[in-house]
């Protein structure tokens, strides 16, 4: 029995994550139309909008290789998997052993590689301004996330999630310097990550500046649904990453049993409103930069995630 429950938490998580991933992206242009005095679309809009396109007929393009057709449901997988690997309401489950956040990046940077590669497969230019965008942008985003695991590896003796949780709740770690950058870069790589104000407009369709919508000019329908799901499940993987670190409050452990589980996801899901209201908050707040500019802004993540591993070398206090 003990087994068969593990199990279906485990399965809930997963089913969650898919479920208010849509409902996230909804709830962040809402905010952002109420900033702004307008209307806006209804919260269940990213559902209505991934269903029309799965109603639709895909078009490929003549010279569309197998690799442009295997790759959003590839990359939806990638980030799907990503996603519910990280601890959203509880923590020590079946699959926590593989909660490894280099693992994370790796499927991260996976799931980007092959879309990247879909974006010049069809040989459009601006699929290739897109590809190439984007991995401009990853040279930076990977370093500055990979150095901000360091920090918290060298806070909590481990990269794997549960663990770093575990250390962050206790009473021992506190505030620290090192931390404090390490939350700043992060939250700088996940607005690059997930095609965000001031580094890219979601919302726009201007070729000469897109980044993330330039390299998926060419898909439609079904493949494009898939696409654009894994681009609500990327926006939920970041924000779940940064509550489950910095934010590991309620966090319900193994074996405590139901009700725990119930405030644990009631927890999340106030971690969710509060990340989406101060993103939506952000990029009503921010313009858009130039795209010569990204490397800067990146660059100050970096250089953030690097002091923050320095001064822990230097004084593990700090």
């Amino acid at each position: 029995m003990v087994v068969i429950f593990d199990l279906l938490t485990q399965g809930a998580q997963m089913a969650l994550v898919l479920l208010l991933a849509p409902l996230l992206t909804g709830f962040v242009r809402k905010i952002k139309a109420r900033l702004l005095r307008r209307q806006g679309p209804p919260l269940i809009q990213p559902y209505r909008d991934l269903l029309r396109l799965l109603r639709k007929e895909v078009v490929l393009a003549e010279n569309a290789s197998w690799l442009f057709r295997i790759t959003p449901y590839l990359v939806f997988a990638v980030i799907w998997v990503a996603a519910s690997l990280i601890p959203t309401f509880a923590t020590g489950l079946v699959f926590s052993w593989t909660a490894d956040l280099i693992a994370i990046v790796a499927l991260l940077g996976s799931a980007r590689f092959f879309l990247a590669l879909a974006g010049m497969d069809a040989g459009t230019s601006f699929g290739g301004i897109g590809s190439s965008r984007e991995v401009m942008i990853a040279t930076l985003a990977e370093p500055a996330m990979l150095l901000t695991i360091f920090t918290l590896a060298l806070v909590a003796g481990s990269t794997q999630l549960s663990t770093i949780a575990a250390v962050m709740i206790s009473s021992h770690v506190g505030l620290r310097v090192s931390l404090g950058m390490a939350l700043i870069a992060l939250i700088m790589v996940a607005i690059a990550e997930n095609a965000r104000i001031p580094v890219d407009n979601p919302a726009t369709h201007l070729e000469l500046t897109m980044v993330h919508e330039a390299m998926v000019l060419e898909y439609s329908g079904r493949h494009l649904a898939m696409i654009e799901f894994a681009a609500y499940l990327k926006l939920l993987l970041y924000i779940s990453l940064i509550a489950c670190i910095f934010l590991p409050w309620q966090l319900a452990l193994p074996g405590t049993g139901a009700p725990a589980y119930i405030l644990g996801v009631v927890a999340y899901l106030a971690k969710l409103v509060i990340g989406a209201v101060l993103l939506a908050l952000f990029e009503t707040a921010s313009a858009k930069m130039r795209v010569f500019r990204v490397p800067e802004f990146l660059g100050a993540a970096l250089m953030l995630g690097m002091l923050a591993t320095l001064l822990l070398f230097v004084s593990r206090s700090l």
